[in-house]
């Protein structure tokens, strides 16, 4: 449970729905509490609540109950956990006894002496025993005065039954040697020599049947999320007094030292201390190439260490991990509805009423038309069935389970259904440069010595010089030398460069104005250099010993070897990139060139690139931004969209509305590609469950249905958007 300003927020888990009028029932009820918020979710079967500090979570719990459902906090389920095996058991049973009724009344030929009475008997355990769950309900709504999806079933199969059962004992449908064709749309007679059995237990089998695939498919459809919440290391091997200790890994705290061998996974967050290895990260990012990673690296809990031993100190634990938090974020995405889904939530809220009335309009419109009774009862019976609204609660539910699952196995983590709808009216993309378009860490990208001196002699003195400073351009010099010699003198003057002695030379590294303010400026071909390096928006770093100038270095930020390839990406998909930097114009141009962008957006202050998104709102333009650092987070708020690099700061994730686990920006191309699929799928969804719903209704009501090929349709409809959603799965 968490807590807001004044608020708490939890989660509970409902049990007893059975479709999307049931969740709207729920949520009525939970909403007209006193500063209660509540979404439920069919799919899912929970509901997120927030509601006043000083509600009783109890309130919450016997609300649900009053309603004729069950609700609780939710427990882990076990791995091999099989909700399905009741349900299973009950359609196993159905079809072994439905099969024989169902051929006798559509086979003349198996309709021998008695076969009336002999689908009573077999008919009987189904539309009891098998329905029970169905009659169940509809009498716990009964009770509250209310109607779901049900409550058709329950009415539809019943009637046919009692019916039967009425023709059989007090009509001339139990003499001995009766027969009757089976017809696919109503026929006249009596009624009274008609028996329909055969749709009893048929609607009833077929309706088990569809529930079955349905519950089995949602499990499918939520497997992303179990199995990333069961992708943490089990145990960890802990150092204590530099003994090794195991211990269970939820026993972990911040602060312990664990280590991590070749093949084994890391534990939680944290921060290597000790060793060198290459980190697959696949499983969370789905980024198949292994990251090398040294002392002083961060590490994420749940990716394997493919290479070396690593003593990694833990800096998250828990719920704070960067897994936790994905599969938080991937919960919260599942739970949350998409505004198409409210019109659906309201739609289904009203279906059934609505359709009660019509199946009675039809049963008096028949009769007043001057049909039989047994027409109009059979075209009656076929509106209650095929109009129940399952396929229509199951539509946007099981198309956001399965995008978001997808998501998360791709490192791609979707906040809500409601960035789904933004992702569609995207028109461009803002691109932060530093650590997004750009790695956000300074290269050696040039070396050039005057006129007979060594490459490699200049990068060992000035590489062992840099090594003492803690400057990213230092860094990035160090980095590149080979070797090192001596160092045995130095001192750092801000803004300026370094000094030292090294091997005997003394030793200058640092701003090329500063050799020209001590009599020995760069000349000839360093001069030379030291400008195109600035042309090509470079740093310049000027190296002399022994009061000559030795060579220039270029430093730079490297663009990230994908870049380009996500910018194309960005086009295909109809998006307009713009390069957005603090940087100045000839460093923003040369990086903007080398990935591919015409529009460069350069010198904006962190404050102002707020500004920068707003300008771009206000001339008509829907925006998404990608950045990853804080001074980026509040133009992620501002944009349409924000895509947040999960390589970057806690504070940019929170404000994203998608989080890309991997530092790779063709995932932010992959992330709007996977939202717009999977909004296209729920807006397919939502219309196949609607025009099915439209298209049966009048074909039933005027007699074209018989209600067994009704009940099967209707089963089909919810497995056929169940379907259309596991889709998604195959998303690359």
């Amino acid at each position: 449970m968490t807590a807001t300003t004044g608020h708490d927020e939890l989660e509970l888990a409902i049990g007893g729905m059975t479709c999307a009028s049931c969740a709207m029932r729920i949520e009525k009820k939970l909403n007209k509490l006193d500063g209660v918020t509540a979404s439920v979710n069919y799919a899912t079967e929970k509901a997120k609540v927030t509601f006043p500090s000083g509600v009783d979570p109890q309130r919450l719990v016997q609300t649900v109950e009053a309603a004729g459902y069950t609700a609780a906090l939710p427990r882990p389920e076990p791995a091999d956990a099989d909700e399905t095996g009741p349900l299973r058991r009950r359609l196993a049973a159905s079809v072994v006894l439905s099969v024989p009724v169902i051929a006798m009344a559509m086979v003349e030929a198996y309709q021998m002496d008695y076969w009336q009475w002999l689908s009573l008997v077999l008919a009987t355990p189904v539309v009891t025993w098998a329905a029970w769950p169905f009659h169940r309900a509809t009498w716990a709504n009964l009770k509250h005065g209310t109607a779901t999806m049900d409550t058709l079933i329950s009415v539809g199969t019943l009637a046919a039954y009692l019916w039967s059962l009425y023709a059989l004992v007090f009509g001339s449908a139990g003499t001995i040697g009766m027969t009757h064709p089976f017809e696919l749309t109503v026929e006249g007679g009596s009624g009274a020599g008609n028996i329909y059995f055969e749709v009893a237990a048929g609607v009833t089998t077929f309706l088990l049947a569809g529930r079955y695939f349905e519950a089995r498919s949602k499990r499918r459809a939520g497997a992303a999320l179990r199995a990333l919440l069961e992708l943490g290391a089990k145990d960890v091997a802990v150092l204590r007094d530099g003994t090794e200790v195991r211990i269970p890994a939820g026993q972990l705290a911040v602060g312990d030292r664990f280590v991590v061998r070749p093949g084994e996974k890391i534990a939680t967050d944290g921060v290597v201390e000790e060793g060198s290895s290459a980190i697959d990260a696949s499983m969370l990012t789905g980024e198949s190439v292994p990251v090398e990673v040294a002392e002083g690296d961060t590490v994420v809990g749940a990716t394997v260490n493919a290479g070396g031993r690593l003593v990694v100190r833990a800096t998250r634990v828990g719920g704070d991990t960067q897994l936790a938090r994905m599969a938080k974020l991937v919960e919260e995405a599942q739970t949350g509805k998409a505004q198409v889904q409210r019109l659906a939530d309201r739609v289904a809220g009203v279906f059934v009423p609505i359709v009660l009335l019509l199946s009675l309009v039809t049963l008096v419109g028949w009769l007043v038309a001057g049909g039989t009774p047994a027409a109009a009862f059979t075209a009656a019976v076929a509106v209650l069935i095929i109009a129940c609204p399952c396929a229509l609660g199951l539509a946007t539910p099981t198309a956001l389970l399965v995008g978001t699952g997808r998501g998360a196995q791709l490192g791609i983590l979707i906040k809500g259904p409601e960035v789904l709808e933004s992702t569609r009216r995207i028109d461009t993309v803002v691109l932060d440069k530093t650590g997004t378009v750009t790695t956000g860490r300074m290269s050696l990208v040039d070396v050039r010595p005057a006129e007979g001196e060594d490459r490699d002699e200049v990068l060992r003195l000035a590489g062992t010089l840099e090594d003492a400073s803690e400057h990213p351009v230092a860094k990035a010099i160090a980095a590149a030398a080979p070797e090192r010699g001596e160092l045995t003198d130095f001192t750092a003057v801000e803004g300026i460069g370094v000094r030292g002695v090294v091997d005997g030379h003394e030793v200058f590294a640092g701003r090329p104005a500063q050799l020209e303010q001590w009599g020995t400026p760069l000349t000839g071909a360093l001069a030379e250099a030291m400008t195109e390096a600035e042309k090509a928006g470079q740093t310049a770093i000027a190296v002399a010993w022994d009061g000559k100038a030795r060579a220039v270095l270029a430093v730079a930020d490297t663009v990230k070897p994908t870049s380009a390839e996500a910018v194309r990406r960005f086009k295909a998909l109809g998006l307009h990139p713009i390069l957005l930097t603090g940087d100045n114009e000839t460093v923003a141009r040369t990086v903007a060139r080398e990935v591919g962008i015409v529009e460069v957006i350069a010198g904006v202050l962190p404050s102002e690139k707020v500004d920068a998104v707003k300008r771009l709102q206000d001339g008509g333009y829907r925006v998404a931004m990608v950045g990853d650092g804080v001074n980026d987070a509040p133009a992620l708020a501002q944009a349409d969209l924000g895509l947040a690099m999960g390589t970057g700061t806690d504070v940019a994730i929170e404000a994203g509305d998608l989080t890309l686990v991997r530092g790779d920006l063709r995932a932010a191309a992959d992330a709007i590609r996977l939202s717009r699929r999977t909004f296209a799928t729920i807006r397919g969804n939502l219309f196949w469950a609607f025009a099915y719903n439209v298209a049966a209704l009048p074909l039933a009501a005027l007699g074209l249905l018989n209600p067994m090929i009704a009940g099967a349709a209707m089963a089909l409809s919810s497995v056929f958007v169940v379907s259309n959603s596991l889709r998604l799965r195959a998303f690359r």
